[in-house]
């Protein structure tokens, strides 16, 4: 434009800061573009001066880039069924593990006191609920996060040392994640369930299922889960809350296995009929996948990728792949969705849950674009999905090019957290997720969307800034 002709066009007046001032322009008969921006840090000067630091530090970008290409690269395998007690590294005789940062019994949610007091049922430590609790109490117990020993759970995420689970390796690294098997809807140990029925599956799945599944794996051999996972997003999956294509996918392949495997005919037919009616059965998978690729790239000193997030039901925690083991936690959030009839949000217990692992991983609610049917489910419309996954690449490293997205034109999926990035622009990672009933044994009362809480992105930072000094 010739700066001799401005003044002969239309002007607008940029607006940063309060819609007031635009507002007043307006009504003035002026034209005005009002940017939707916020200071960094949320207008904490001392964070935004570590934060400022950060950005565009050498160390930073180096580690951030080799921690990106080990999850990019990464290549997660299902490659067998397992024991936890005898496969999960360093978990003991009288081991429960549960989603989440670490925390202690008495400041469980009810759904997680519920299910470690079934896990005991079930491992036959007690003979009755009261003498579970007892036993919960006594310090005779060991409970870990299931992140500590290398597995992922859904919800109460508790895992027990009798339990059958997934082994998936990750063959470009070598590194390997476990999760336990899915129970299906309705009453389940992963809500606090722990009546006979609940045990009752558990111990079928213990001494029939899982040995089922480990001989069709080894007829099989191996399943490439990341080319699974990316037909299963061409299909309407997003692999967190829907697993249909993905799950449909994986029996296609274990199906003739399970009946060619040996074992009684009518025991096949049981775990198919078990498969087919659980649209969720691939989530627990899809969840040791992400958690595989993640852990790839943890422990990058300096790298300010976020290499999990996870809740449970009191606290939502990260944890960074320049960080070590530590954990940034801030009160759990209760999620905003769709309820089931009957239920309130007095109902709901806080986010609950390891399956977030798929939206660190990119996936889940970063990939909300490729799954319309999910909006559905956890509210809002089809807009909606596609502008989540586009703003989660304001935060992230890079788009995973093994993921691609139909909806928006096969572009990868939005992935690699960057804890600088969060903080920067204000926006929070996206999760879309099942709500509990904050009872232990109800179940499942709703689904929907939440964001990971601000304030565990602005201790990593913090962090992040001391490891640099």
């Amino acid at each position: 434009m010739d700066i001799n002709n401005l003044f002969d066009n239309p002007l607008k007046i940029v607006n940063v800061g309060l819609a007031s001032f635009a507002e007043s322009i307006t009504h003035a008969g002026g034209g005005v573009l009002d940017l939707d921006w916020q200071p960094p840090a949320e207008g904490d000067a001392e964070l935004g001066q570590r934060l400022a630091g950060l950005v565009g530090h050498p160390d930073v970008e180096n580690a951030n880039a080799k921690a990106y290409a080990r999850y990019h690269s990464a290549s997660p395998r299902l490659v067998g069924v397992g024991t936890a007690g005898k496969d999960l590294p360093g978990m003991s005789e009288r081991t429960i593990l549960h989603a989440g940062p670490p925390i202690d019994w008495a400041e469980m949610c009810g759904p997680m006191q519920g299910a470690i007091l079934g896990a005991i049922l079930f491992e036959g430590w007690a003979h009755d609920i009261d003498a579970a609790g007892d036993l919960a109490q006594s310090g005779e117990i060991s409970f870990a996060p299931c992140h500590h020993h290398d597995s992922v759970g859904p919800m109460a995420g508790v895992i027990s040392p009798s339990m059958p689970v997934w082994i998936v390796e990750n063959a470009e690294h070598g590194n390997r994640a476990y999760s336990n098997m899915n129970e299906g809807l309705g009453k389940a140990l992963r809500f606090g369930a722990h009546g006979p029925d609940v045990i009752d599956r558990l111990h079928w799945m213990k001494d029939s299922l899982g040995p089922l599944l480990r001989s069709a794996l080894k007829q099989l051999g191996e399943v490439d889960l990341k080319s699974l996972m990316a037909q299963a997003l061409h299909m309407g999956d997003e692999v967190h809350n829907r697993n249909v294509a993905a799950s449909a996918l994986l029996f296609r392949m274990l199906a003739p296995a399970l009946l060619e495997g040996g074992g009684p005919q009518k025991e096949a037919l049981a775990a198919m009929r078990f498969i087919t009616s659980n649209d969720h059965f691939f989530l627990n998978i899809s969840m040791a996948a992400c958690k595989a690729m993640l852990d790839a790239a943890a422990g990058e000193p300096r790298s300010s990728m976020v290499v999990a997030m996870a809740r449970n039901g009191v606290e939502f925690g990260i944890r960074l792949s320049g960080t070590g083991e530590a954990w940034f936690t801030a009160p759990a959030p209760v999620v905003d969705g769709l309820l089931f009839p009957g239920y309130t949000t007095d109902d709901a217990a806080p986010d609950l849950g390891d399956s977030s692992i798929t939206e660190t991983a990119g996936v889940g609610g970063f990939a909300m674009a490729t799954s319309p049917a999910i909006v559905q489910f956890v509210g809002g419309s089809v807009q909606d999905a596609h502008a989540y996954t586009s703003e989660m690449s304001h935060i992230t490293l890079g788009h995973n090019q093994a993921f691609t997205l139909p909806a928006l034109n096969f572009s990868g999926s939005p992935a690699g957290i960057d804890c600088r990035r969060v903080v920067d622009t204000g926006i929070r990672p996206i999760i879309n997720t099942g709500i509990a009933h904050r009872k232990a044994g109800i179940g499942q009362v709703g689904a929907g969307i939440t964001r990971a809480p601000m304030a565990c992105f602005t201790q990593a930072v913090e962090a992040l800034a001391v490891v640099l000094e």
